[in-house]
């Protein structure tokens, strides 16, 4: 058994952001994982995340083009060359809990499986539930394996404000995602 320190915000949000990457950075280092993957939609924390983790295996994910408005993609090139020149790599994709679930919803106004997963998931904080659904995305595009502990980190509405340990998998076998530890993550939240 060993004993480990997490760390609770008060709250959740952008004010949380390079505390949550620090703790994830030194975690990190403790334990020897060296690929962590973070969730940005402009693009703020992930080049803060790109800047704070380089020389490590970082991967950024992203909102899918489309997300807010048609065609538009919420990251701009110019952010989007800066993260890439930091060395971390790109995913961008559907969001694994809310793809073409979200679509069946917004059409029919009818709940999916994805969408309960994600909002039961919320429970423990949105950042809990974006970091275990990027890890699975980036499971699915190729850039993380299923067999090694990584760290993720998410936030909710702005932000990192939770990291976590995870032993994560591909979407279509979501329930063998192992989450090791809690590094830190906000007592409350929107």
């Amino acid at each position: 058994m060993s004993e480990v320190l997490v760390e609770y915000s008060d709250v959740g949000g952008s004010s949380n952001t390079e505390r949550t990457l620090e703790k994830a950075k030194i975690r990190g280092e403790e334990l020897g994982i060296d690929t962590f993957v973070v969730a940005t939609s402009r693009g703020v924390v992930g080049l803060k995340a790109a800047k704070c983790l380089q020389g490590k295996n970082v991967i950024i994910v992203r909102h899918v083009t489309g997300f807010k408005d048609p065609d538009v993609q919420e990251m701009s090139d110019v952010v989007r060359e800066d993260i890439l020149q930091f060395g971390a790599k790109l995913v961008t994709a559907a969001h694994a809990f809310g793809g073409f679930g979200r679509g069946i919803r917004k059409r029919f106004n009818t709940y999916q499986v994805d969408e309960v997963v994600a909002e039961t998931l919320r429970v423990f904080g949105a950042g809990l539930k974006v970091a275990i659904e990027i890890s699975a995305m980036a499971v699915d595009a190729g850039l993380v394996r299923t067999d090694k502990d990584i760290i993720a980190v998410g936030g909710g509405g702005g932000g990192a404000d939770t990291a976590i340990v995870v032993q994560p998998s591909n979407i279509h076998t979501f329930f063998e995602t192992k989450v090791r530890e809690i590094i830190c993550k906000p007592r409350a939240w929107g």
